[in-house]
């Protein structure tokens, strides 16, 4: 199996893709805008004690305040408070935590309202983003994750995966990390780590020691200011792109293809870090055409998203979410009835089921409750195959997730982890060539409408090079012949146009950009409705 990961860097969201033999298996999208990611840290204040619930919200800066329990303060509570006090007191400086380190541990059975007060200052990290009405989900355990170690302050603890199985092996890892990490830090070995030299391991905990200690320089920056920011964005986690890489990379990755130089600069640096005899996989997209649509990551996206989902020989599942869970009904469809009887053809649809729904379930990144709705089968030979099927595929998934057998009810439950917002790709579309009235101007007159907003462009604006993104269709009318429209333009305006095939726009629909790729909005005020 090949693997191939494909980044598409727009002005206002960077989108990734990794499809494994050409077939699209995650997506993920993300605004550039987005301050609230998984992994960042904020000296915060507590906005509200709710002793009910033994928690608090704490305001990060999101619309909604965050919601911090007792049990995520963490048993070392007390040891980050007491640190946080001193670097705050005027102890310059990277202060070692040893200082701070013979605090008692926080009690499980204590109460929020005797560990925290209104108005105090807290160190957090984010552990869930914000997801439908909640905001995000705030843990004080600050750990920084790196692809083999992830290392966690005032913990001397040292874990190692379990899926490491060698004995031999966890011992050299625990007394490799155990020789080279400050006191006052604890670890987890990541199953990656198996079989890697003290030099990578050294290299990666120097680098995540920097990140904890430019963390304490800002918040001590912070503090001398005449009036502190609250709340204050210590730690930002590895962009995007980097965060999906570092988790996901593995030697058999073929490609990684980007589309925006400075995207492309980052990556290629990570990729030099963690794997210097891989770099040259990693390659800067350079073609005319939309990186997705060269791809086929597009046409992708559109069919494997939305309500309905086909899959072999006209069988489809019909994927519904609620605040609760997402519902999942597998349905035979057209397909003809298998010869060998009812019980074989349930069996095929639902094992085919069970593939694509392994894939919807990362495609997707749903997360929380599942429920399954199977077509009945009769024999239990049948229906355990069926669940072995679906524990195979998920293999594959890295998030954490349990399955559990089909109940007598022919329902099968899953849990999956959830720590963002699951995918939710609109693929039917307002249209926006009508504005929803049913009614657009004549086919027949939208190359006079683009001719009219090109003279504009060229006399009025003085644009001399423009780049018109249009459907497949009406690219390939635009450049029709020796003497095309686009060429007749070119010559009548003396204006450079390139004309872009973009499968992601409607048939009458059209974008313009400038030499260095920044729309130009020609949209009429109907057509902005």
């Amino acid at each position: 199996m090949t693997s191939e990961v494909i980044v598409n860097v727009q002005p206002k969201e960077i989108s990734i893709a990794l499809l494994e033999d050409k077939r699209l298996v995650e997506f993920q999208q993300e605004g550039k805008e987005e301050s609230f990611s998984v992994g960042n840290i904020y000296l915060a204040k507590v906005k509200k004690i709710m002793p009910g619930l033994n928690a608090c919200f704490v305001n990060v800066g999101h619309e909604r305040d965050a919601f911090l329990h007792y049990l995520d303060l963490g048993i070392h509570y007390r040891s980050f408070e007491k640190y946080l006090q001193l670097i705050q007191d005027g102890k310059k400086g990277n202060l070692p935590l040893t200082k701070a380190s013979g605090q008692s541990d926080l009690e499980k059975d204590g109460s929020i309202q005797n560990t925290l007060k209104q108005g105090q200052e807290v160190l957090v990290q984010i552990a869930k983003e914000p997801i439908s009405t909640k905001g995000p989900r705030l843990t004080c355990e600050i750990s920084f994750a790196g692809r083999f170690i992830v290392l966690i302050p005032f913990c001397d603890k040292i874990s190692v995966s379990t899926k490491i199985k060698s004995a031999q092996e966890r011992a050299r890892l625990k007394q490799l990390i155990s020789s080279i990490k400050p006191k006052g830090f604890g670890c987890i070995i990541r199953t990656v780590a198996e079989g890697k030299r003290v030099a990578e391991l050294d290299l990666e905990l120097k680098t995540l020691l920097k990140r904890w200690t430019d963390a304490i320089a800002k918040i001590q920056k912070n503090k001398a200011l005449t009036q502190p920011k609250f709340p204050l964005l210590c730690y930002e986690e590895t962009s995007r792109t980097v965060a999906l890489l570092r988790d996901l990379f593995n030697p058999s990755y073929e490609n990684i293809y980007v589309d925006d130089e400075s995207v492309y600069k980052d990556v290629q640096d990570y990729v030099r870090l963690i794997a210097p005899d891989r770099q040259q996989i990693v390659k800067l997209y350079k073609g005319k055409v939309p990186i997705f649509d060269n791809f086929s990551v597009t046409k992708q996206i559109k069919t494997s998203f939305g309500r309905t989902i086909t899959y072999k020989h006209g069988a489809y599942l019909i994927i519904e979410h609620t605040e609760a869970l997402h519902v999942v009904d597998v349905n035979s469809g057209n397909r003809s009835k298998s010869p060998e009887g009812q019980e074989v053809n349930a069996l095929d649809v639902n094992l085919g089921a069970a593939d694509e729904l392994a894939r919807q379930l990362r495609l997707r990144d749903m997360g929380g409750i599942i429920v399954v709705d199977f077509i009945d089968m009769n024999l239990a030979e049948n229906r355990q195959k069926l669940y072995e099927r679906m524990v195979e595929n998920m293999k594959k998934d890295r998030a954490r997730h349990n399955i559990l057998p089909l109940s007598k009810f022919g329902l099968m439950q899953i849990t999956r982890q959830r720590v963002r917002p699951a995918m939710d790709v609109k693929v039917e579309e307002s249209c926006p060539t009508c504005g929803g009235t049913g009614k657009i101007k004549s086919s027949l007159l939208f190359t006079d409408a683009l001719e009219g907003k090109i003279q504009m462009l060229a006399d009025k604006l003085n644009y001399r090079k423009i780049r018109l993104h249009v459907h497949p269709f009406v690219a390939a009318y635009l450049d029709k012949g020796l003497l095309s429209l686009r060429r007749k333009w070119q010559l009548r305006h003396k204006i450079n146009i390139q004309v872009i095939p973009n499968q992601k726009l409607s048939y009458l629909q059209y974008l313009f950009y400038d030499r260095d790729g920044q729309e130009i909005d020609m949209r009429e005020e109907n057509e902005m409705q």
